[in-house]
């Protein structure tokens, strides 16, 4: 074993998970840590992120949406965008369908759920495209991918100027890639920010860490579907070991959402506004764990805020 792990260490990998090294790395401001809120799932619930943010003076830098751009009027994109332009955040869609909301497969109807989370065939990966193309017209600067070869195609897309060139491509947890060799392929396919699996430990996100430099997104809780952890008391260490990292904040012992739509808008809007409420909490940990940690102010570079000049009206 020895001659693949020095193989490892000269291609600039770590050999272990054994050790947990501070990170050097950090936002380009000299930030350690953003935050981002999951599943903000329209305009009326951004605009309660926003308010209950200002009320418990909660920082936050990114919000992220699970439905798609698809399954949203081309005036709500453009709401959610001016929304996230007044405030300087970034604001990141979701790109859809992918293979769960298609046609019944034997293989995404079982046990291994992952692949509800790939773009099937070729027409899915048009469609992705163009849902990203869609959100962006409409003044949307962030969009989340699950599928590496999605990945890759947006990205030659983006430098071929079919899609803008300061598009974020923020790569979705679901994508599963749980080992440094695979996400830095992730970051050289195009990931401008990566949303580890939510049970890494300590020692395999450090290794990660000193594979790339892109941000890592890292859920604090997570919901059930997505393991259900709550890492509270580690945010610290997360920092630590992982800046630059967005600190994400789901929810545990909440119903499963998406497709979102006005039909449960009520239910989506609380469990946002609770989404907040636990970053309060992650964050005045962190104050007592770590009181020299880094933040970012806003406005701040490297974020998909929206650009809402460029937009025009869905024909």
């Amino acid at each position: 074993m020895q001659r693949f792990r020095d193989f490892l260490a000269g291609e600039g990998f770590a050999t272990s998970d054994a050790e947990a090294p501070d990170s050097t790395k950090r936002f380009s401001d000299g930030a350690q840590y953003r935050v981002e809120i999951p599943s903000v799932e329209g305009p009326r619930v951004l605009e309660a992120v926003l308010e209950e943010a200002d009320a418990r003076e909660v920082g936050v830098h990114r919000v992220s949406q699970g439905s798609g751009g698809l399954l949203m009027p081309a005036a709500e994109i453009r709401e959610m965008a001016a929304l996230g332009a007044a405030r300087q955040i970034e604001v990141s869609l979701f790109a859809r369908p992918l293979t769960g909301w298609h046609l019944s497969t034997a293989m995404s109807a079982s046990g291994a759920g992952a692949l509800a989370a790939q773009a099937r065939g070729a027409e899915q990966v048009v469609q992705n495209l163009a849902d990203m193309e869609r959100s962006a017209r409409n003044g949307i600067r962030s969009v989340l991918i699950t599928d590496a070869g999605v990945l890759d195609i947006a990205h030659r897309a983006r430098r071929a100027g079919l899609l803008p060139r300061d598009l974020q491509f923020k790569v979705s947890v679901q994508m599963g890639f749980s080992n440094p060799v695979s996400v830095r392929l992730a970051q050289t396919l195009g990931a401008d920010t990566y949303n580890v699996p939510t049970d890494l430990t300590l020692g395999q996100l450090a290794a990660i860490r000193a594979a790339i430099d892109v941000p890592i997104d890292v859920y604090v809780e997570s919901p059930d579907d997505q393991g259900g952890l709550v890492r509270h008391y580690e945010i610290a260490e997360l920092v630590r070991v992982a800046a630059p990292i967005y600190l994400k904040f789901g929810l545990r012992n909440s119903p499963p959402i998406y497709p979102s739509g006005t039909h449960n808008e009520p239910l989506t809007t609380a469990l946002a506004r609770e989404r907040v409420r636990r970053a309060q909490i992650g964050l005045e940990l962190l104050g007592e764990l770590m009181p020299d940690a880094k933040t970012s102010s806003l406005p701040a570079p490297g974020l998909g805020v929206p650009v809402l000049e460029q937009t025009e009206t869905d024909r």
